[in-house]
Order: structure tokens, then C-alpha cells, then sequence
């Protein structure tokens, strides 16, 4: 049996679709990598406090109590089924009596429930959850029910655990030995069991030491297959030549440090000569700058960038959105002055020219910009990934500094080495205010060498953090609306985010409505936020709404007005995450904060304490005490310590999603792989990964091992790993 066989042959038509239509599993390896993510032990309960609002669980649990009752807006009878771990209770409500076996959940009686959780009144709960019964015979196989270990897969509303388990099993019996990439000698060293013995095990093991062994083994093949994929990559890269461009004692770099109206700090003389010594070399650099928020990234992104321009060559900075390229312009001129206004009246000898180019321009501003940067009148360009494009074409392009986009992995960093001039290929420098924990690094951005700035610029003001939870204290936010005019009315200025911009506009991680229609609704969204403002809390203060979907004129307008001090709030969406900077901003209110990351809100943030004047950020949130996301809210608000947060967000996000959303944007790589808890396996993988590699560059006398590269990572990017 192929990794890659379709399922539908073995399991048959509605399993099949049911499986690819709830969780996009296709193949006999997609199923078969689909891994328990716990196992629940006959007769041991699952933990109920912590579980978080919207995800869909599966739990172990003993109904304590049945209330049925009819429902006053609608006919028919509400069951409600009381759950409990021991410590813990949990509501499985039910709005009608027709529902397979409902008459059997009687006090006392153990099962498995499956179904997302919301929140009512305060209180967690399933709504029309499944549920299995174990002293049902006729629901639980033999095997199922002999079993002290019941393993529990990711599930999702149309297809429960139970059901996943039961296609692993068809595929399990009719499964022949599955081929060991790890020759022998290897398997000892590592004292690794078989792959095949690890699958059948993870799937169905018979005792907890047999689980552990299997995973050792699973994130060993993770591990290594993800560290072959970035030594190849390191091994290609290094291959290329790049621009070389030694510093120029009378340059342009060299006149701007000398009009710097501040030090540097420590960090940013070290991370900055660092940079000038690769920038110097015949290879390309290939360099993460990670800081915090506020540490300095920018200027030091700016000296290599004058470097690369001092050589002859452009440097271009690409941002995430529209709104940060023009915010970035402005800013890069400003530092320059007259350095940045080449051909103009009054600038300097050596100046250089700053071009934005967008998508959203006029037909007249983008011919203007694209021959400026043809013509290498400009030395610096600014926008967005379209930049890079082969419709844009570059004099002789010998830098790209990536500001602040995570989903700028391996292949579009590997589709800049087509934009240099002949056969060189540019330096890039990606930098990021989210402090990236060591492992996360080593294996996301693995292709990257990486520098870090700690130390904040002086002049910087503390930030305070406070939760506002409005289920439990609904004065609190008027009182932030308060905090907001007591700062504008002290001359400054506030930020208010929305997690939605309208109507029509979902955020991403938005639940659909509960069946019951429990009272949650949908986060707030600028354009519902804002006319309730101006018309109530905010009526007397001077109101401006800044998205995405504006046109690019009305955003760049908005966030000049609010720069320049003719507005005082700011309600906005996440399109200030990075790079705004307005130092007479000193709160923020950040509505719906449980919709977005610990990263994203410490980022967010930064917008704000940017001046002399301390800043203060408000969480505004209806999620209760003891869950989830009020525990992330508090990590938040405990510490401005970016990298303490980096790995607290580790710890509470899945961690595969995010070698997925880095690398390729598909399928996660990691199943198994604990970015966090298995630091010794990455860094041995990534040993004995570059030690294959450097005998074998493309793992010719390896196939198994190339095989395995390909099973593990999605296709698109093995195809760039092994192109010709």
C-alpha cells in the first residue's frame, strides 16, 4: 500500500468524502499522519476546566444530572445533560428527544461527548454534542472496548473521533510493513523503533511506554525531515553570488550616521556590523533581524540598505500592506531628509531617492515609479510583495528587507534570487518584532541566520496592560470610552481596534453561530464600532476609520490626518500592527482581544508609549474567568517581555500551524514535532541533516530519505526543494 492511495477505495465512498470533506485527508499517508492527540484511559476522566470556547473537544466524562424542560420561543423539549470530570461540570444541551440513545444518559453512566464549546450564562457547554456510551456494545467494537487506551484524534462537527478511529483501523488491517527510511545502523544509534512498528503503535498501542516510544520515533522523522529540507536549501543559497558592497568611508551610510540625532544602542552597532561585513562578502546574506516592538529594527534596516545604495545598487523594503509601504516611505525620507530627495532642489551631494510603488497607484504615479526604478534613479524602493514580481524590473537590485510578514517563507524567499542583476542574487534581511524562541528558528526559518535586538532606544515609555471583562464588569468599558477623553483631552491621541471591519467582513477565526443561538455573537467590527462611537462615548472628540478596503488614497489621507495630530482616535483594524508610528499615542483600546494572538496583541500594542508619555492598553473582552483566552489576556497584560510571550504563545497555540503558515501556507509539517519541548531532538536532526547533505547535496544515494522529505512537507515545497 502507497503513502500516497486514495481512501476511497479501502474505505468506501461516504467515509472517504466524510474524511476529506471535514479534515482534507485524501491519502492512506494523510490518514495514517492524522495522529492521536491524547488518549483517554478506561475509566479516567477528561479534565474539563481550561477547555476553550469555540474549539471542538472530545472529553471522558460522567453525567451527574438530566434536566429536560419545554422551551418558551419555540416548541419542543430542551434536554440538558450535566457532565463532570470529578472537579468540573459541563452542559450538553439538547432541543429535542429525538436524538439515538438520549434516553440513556442517566446518572452514573460514562461516555465519550463531542461537540464545539460556547459559552452560556457564564457557564461552558456542548451544544447537540454526539456521545458514546462505553458499556454499549453495539456502539464500541470489540477491540474499542478491551482497550485501556482509547486514542482521540482532531475532530470537527461532521466527523467525531470515534469515526476517524475506525477508518485508521480498516487501513491498519489491510496495511502492508511500511518501508524504514533509517537504515539500521541509524535506528541503533538513535535506539529508534521501526516506522512501521511507530504507526501501527501511535494508532493502537497497548500500553503508555509503547505511545512514548512511537512519538520519539514520529518527531525524530519530523525533526529530520524538516532539517534536510533547510540544509538543502542552505546548501543551494550558498552556491549563488551575490552583490558585493564593502562600506564606503565618504558614502551616503556614512553621512547619515553622522546626522543621526541619537546613539545607537549597543544591539544596533553589533547586529548593524554584522550586517556590513555579509553585505561585503561574494554570497548572499540571508539574515533575520528579530527585536521587540519599538527596538530599533527600522534604522538598522535603513544603514544596510544605504550600504547596498552606496555599492551601486537598489535596496527594496517590502511590507505586509499598503498602508505600512506608504507609512515606511514616509518615515525613510524623513530620516534621510536631504540624502532622500535625489534631483530635487536642495538636496544632497550624494543623496539617494526613496520610491513607493503600490497596486492600488494611478497609471500615471506607478509608470513614473516602475521607471524610477528601472532607470536606478531610486535607490530604495517600498511596497508591498508585488514589488518583487516580474513585472517589476530592478537596475541592479543587491538588498530586500522583509518587514514584518510571516508568510514569507522558503519559497518566496528562494523566488528573489531570480531578481538580481546577471547571475547575482540579492541579500535579504527579514525582520520581525516577534520574538522567535530558539527552536521556532531553528527549524521556521531555518535558511536564516538570525540576530536579535533586546535593548529599547532611550526615551521610551512604559506600557501599561489591563484586561476589561465586560461580562463580569460591564462599567469597566465605559470607562475605558473615559480613559480615551482623559488622554486626548491631555493632548494626545488613541487607537481603537476591531478584530472586522464589517458586516460582510468575518474575522478569521470567527465561529459560526451556536444552534441555540446562546447569546454569542459576532465580534465587533470598525464599521458597526465607529458610528456608535461617535454618536455616544466619543461624540466630542474628532473620530477617523482606517481598513483594508479603503482606497489607498483615503488610507494614506487617514493615518497623514492622525500622524498630524487632526484626529484624535483612530478606530482601526489590524492594518496599524507594524510599523505605525504616531509618538503622541498613548492609548489603546483593543476590542475582542481573545480573537487575536499573544504576538499580535504585544505588536499591537507597540503602537502606542512611543513618545515621552507613558502608554496604556486596554483588552476588552466577554471571555470568562479560568479560560483559555483570559489566560492568554493575562500573560499579556503580566509582561512586556516580547520574548517571555513568544514562548507562552508556543506553549498555547498549535505548534505545527506554524511551520505551515512560514514555510509553504498549506499543510502543517509538524504532527508530532513540540517546537517547544523538543529542542534536543531539532538540534541533533539538524546535525546529522547537515552531515547527509554536505556527502550527498541531493540525497541521490538517500532515497529514503528523500522520499521521506517529501512525505512529510507538501508538494509545492519539496518541488522547490529538488528542483533541477
Amino acid at each position: 500500500m502507497r503513502d500516497d492511495q486514495r481512501l476511497l477505495p479501502l474505505l468506501g465512498k461516504k467515509s472517504a468524502d466524510a474524511l476529506e470533506n471535514a479534515l482534507d485527508i485524501r491519502t492512506v499517508g494523510e490518514l495514517l499522519r492524522h495522529y492521536p492527540f491524547r488518549y483517554a484511559r478506561r475509566g479516567e476522566l477528561t479534565a474539563i476546566r481550561g477547555l476553550e470556547t469555540g474549539e471542538h473537544v472530545t472529553v471522558m466524562a460522567k453525567v451527574v444530572k438530566v434536566d429536560q424542560r419545554r422551551m418558551r420561543n419555540r416548541s419542543g423539549t430542551m434536554t440538558t445533560v450535566h457532565i463532570t470530570d470529578g472537579a468540573a461540570q459541563l452542559s450538553c444541551v439538547f432541543f429535542t428527544k429525538r436524538v439515538k440513545g438520549l434516553n440513556r444518559l442517566a446518572p452514573g453512566v460514562q461516555g465519550l461527548f463531542a461537540g464545539k464549546v460556547t459559552v452560556y450564562r457564564g457557564s461552558l457547554q456542548l451544544a447537540h454534542p454526539e456521545f458514546r456510551l462505553l458499556d454499549d456494545d453495539e456502539a464500541l467494537d470489540a477491540q474499542e472496548f478491551t482497550s485501556e487506551l482509547i486514542p482521540v484524534y482532531p475532530a470537527a462537527t461532521t466527523l467525531q473521533s470515534w469515526s476517524i478511529a475506525a477508518s485508521v483501523g480498516q487501513v491498519l488491517d489491510t496495511m502492508e510493513t511500511v518501508p524504514d527510511p533509517l537504515a539500521g545502523g541509524l535506528r541503533e544509534e538513535l535506539s529508534l523503533m521501526e516506522l512501521d512498528t511507530a504507526i501501527r503503535a501511535i494508532h493502537r498501542p497497548a500500553t503508555e511506554h509503547e505511545v512514548e516510544a512511537a512519538k520519539d520515533r514520529l518527531k525524530w522523522d519530523e525533526a529530520l525531515s524538516v532539517q534536510l529540507a533547510l540544509s538543502l536549501g542552505r546548501t543551494e543559497a550558498a552556491g549563488h553570488p551575490a552583490p558585493e558592497c564593502p562600506p564606503e568611508p565618504d558614502g551616503i551610510a556614512a553621512a547619515f550616521d553622522k546626522r543621526l540625532p541619537f546613539e545607537l544602542t549597543e544591539g544596533q552597532r553589533e547586529v548593524g556590523e554584522t550586517i556590513e561585513a555579509e553585505l561585503a562578502g561574494a554570497h548572499p546574506m540571508n539574515r533575520l533581524l528579530q527585536g521587540e516592538v519599538g527596538s530599533g529594527k527600522t534604522i538598522v534596516a535603513l544603514r544596510a540598505m544605504l550600504r547596498v545604495v552606496d555599492a551601486g545598487n537598489q535596496a527594496a523594503l517590502l511590507a505586509p500592506t499598503e498602508v505600512l509601504a506608504a507609512q515606511h516611505a514616509r518615515s525613510l525620507r524623513e530620516m534621510l531628509g536631504e540624502l532622500g530627495n535625489a534631483g530635487e532642489l536642495g538636496s544632497a551631494d550624494k543623496a539617494t531617492r526613496v520610491t513607493l510603488l503600490t497596486g492600488s497607484m494611478t497609471a500615471s504615479a506607478r509608470k513614473k515609479a516602475l521607471l524610477e526604478v528601472v532607470s536606478g534613479e531610486s535607490g530604495i524602493v517600498v511596497g508591498t510583495h508585488a514589488i518583487i514580481q516580474e513585472t517589476v524590473s530592478f537596475a541592479a537590485l543587491g538588498l530586500v528587507v522583509v518587514d514584518e510578514q510571516h508568510r514569507f517563507g522558503v519559497e518566496q524567499r528562494d523566488a528573489l534570487r531570480g531578481r538580481g542583476s546577471g547571475d547575482s542574487t540579492p541579500h535579504v534581511l527579514v525582520m520581525t518584532a516577534t520574538p522567535i524562541p530558539r527552536t521556532v528558528a531553528m527549524t521556521v526559518y531555518g535558511d536564516l541566520a538570525v540576530s536579535s535586538l533586546r535593548q529599547l532606544p532611550r526615551g521610551r515609555s512604559p506600557i501599561g496592560t489591563n484586561v476589561v471583562p465586560v461580562a463580569e464588569k460591564p462599567a469597566w468599558l465605559e470607562r475605558a470610552w473615559q480613559r480615551v477623553t482623559e488622554e486626548v483631552a491631555a493632548g494626545h491621541q488613541a487607537y481603537v481596534v476591531c478584530p472586522r471591519i464589517g458586516e460582510d467582513d468575518a474575522a478569521e477565526d470567527e465561529q459560526p453561530p451556536a444552534e441555540n443561538d446562546n447569546g454569542q455573537r459576532k465580534p465587533i467590527a470598525v464599521l458597526e464600532l465607529a458610528p456608535m462611537l461617535v454618536e455616544g462615548a466619543l461624540r466630542e472628540l474628532r473620530v477617523g476609520v482606517l481598513h483594508g478596503q479603503l482606497p489607498a488614497d483615503e488610507k494614506d489621507a487617514c493615518m497623514r490626518a492622525f500622524a498630524a495630530g487632526e484626529l484624535d482616535v483612530l478606530i482601526a483594524t489590524t492594518v496599524i500592527e507594524v510599523g505605525v508610528d504616531v509618538p503622541n499615542s498613548t492609548v489603546m483600546v483593543i476590542m475582542d482581544a481573545e480573537r487575536f494572538g499573544i504576538s499580535q496583541l504585544h505588536q499591537l500594542r507597540g503602537r502606542v508609549g512611543r513618545g515621552s508619555a507613558a502608554g496604556l492598553c486596554l483588552l476588552v473582552t466577554e471571555s470568562p474567568g479560568g479560560s483559555l483566552s483570559r489566560e492568554r489576556l493575562d500573560a499579556v497584560a503580566s509582561t512586556t517581555d516580547g520574548f517571555e510571550l513568544a514562548k507562552l504563545d508556543l506553549q498555547l497555540r498549535r505548534e505545527g500551524d506554524i511551520l505551515g503558515a512560514s514555510q509553504s501556507g498549506t499543510r502543517s509539517a509538524l504532527k508530532m514535532l513540540s517546537l517547544l519541548r523538543d529542542e534536543e531532538i531539532i538540534a541533533v536532526a539538524r546535525t546529522y541533516a547537515d552531515s547527509i547533505v554536505a556527502e550527498d547535496p541531493q540525497l541521490a544515494a538517500h532515497p529514503g530519505m528523500r522520499a521521506m522529505v517529501t512525505e512529510v512537507l507538501d508538494e509545492e515545497r519539496a518541488a522547490y526543494l529538488f528542483k533541477a
